[in-house]
């Protein structure tokens, strides 16, 4: 090969890397039947440390918006109108279609984002499921049956309910450890924890998280400060039980 042909296949090389590079985009085209929003401006938003950073904005007019921009690589983000977070998405190359409505807030037409909204689809029912157990106590004890007969079988119920909700959390997680889904739903998921704390589930994931995964910004704040809340629940216990001792051996003493 001459000369010639190799820098022009080497131009060649560079003009699809920068074509291919320059194609990868987002489009979000969303619609919303909800009133109230026409005229309203909304937002995506990322969270970088402790504050949420707007990356691209859009007017409602007559039940549409739309945005677009460049995705070299996904990225969890959350639309916003005004300080309200409406919904979560994936920004990443395709063109995404939200729906706001007043029953639903879906986005859907990328994989990462069907792949997001079937986890939040099947946590709604098994969600769904555990609350209906509540109601069918009611109902059972309403119709006669005994209390503690009622509650002994729905706990069983409701144990087995929960360890698939905690597997299928787990499942999702672990299969998304190298994209924005797995730390985007472990963050969903220990954001509604009263407090950060290393529960069975957590722990479960460490064990095969990368480094990638553990080295995210919220999933290591998230791990340090359950290791410390847990270290004062550990030291709470312990003066706990030292307390007890003590009045258990003031009490001989004073028996004596």
């Amino acid at each position: 090969m001459n000369k010639m042909n190799v820098n022009a296949l080497f131009s060649l090389l560079v003009l699809l890397l920068l074509l291919t590079s320059c194609s990868r985009k987002y489009k979000v085209e969303g619609n919303s039947s909800v009133p109230s929003i026409d005229g309203r401006m909304l937002y995506l938003k990322t969270l970088q440390g402790e504050e949420w950073i707007a990356v691209d904005s859009a007017e409602v007019l007559h039940g549409l918006f739309a945005m677009e921009g460049k995705a070299d690589t996904a990225c969890l983000v959350t639309l916003f109108m005004n300080d309200e977070g409406l919904m979560p998405l994936v920004l990443e190359h395709g063109k995404i279609k939200l729906t706001i409505s007043n029953t639903q807030l879906r986005a859907e037409g990328t994989p990462l984002n069907d792949a997001l909204y079937e986890f939040i689809d099947k946590r709604n029912e098994q969600e769904a499921r555990l609350a209906e157990l509540e109601r069918k106590e009611a109902r059972m004890v309403l119709e006669g049956a005994n209390i503690d007969e009622v509650r002994a079988e729905l706990t069983k119920e409701a144990e087995v309910l929960v360890k698939e909700m905690n597997d299928y959390v787990k499942t999702f997680i672990s299969g998304n450890y190298e994209n924005p889904l797995g730390a985007g739903v472990f963050m969903m998921v220990c954001s509604s924890m009263p407090y950060p704390v290393m529960t069975p589930l957590v722990k479960e994931l460490m064990l095969t998280a990368p480094t990638t995964f553990k080295e995210h910004p919220f999933v290591k704040e998230f791990l340090s400060r359950a290791k410390e809340n847990m270290h004062l629940m550990e030291e709470q216990q312990r003066l706990q039980e030292n307390a007890i001792v003590a009045a258990e051996q003031e009490k001989e003493r004073q028996n004596k």
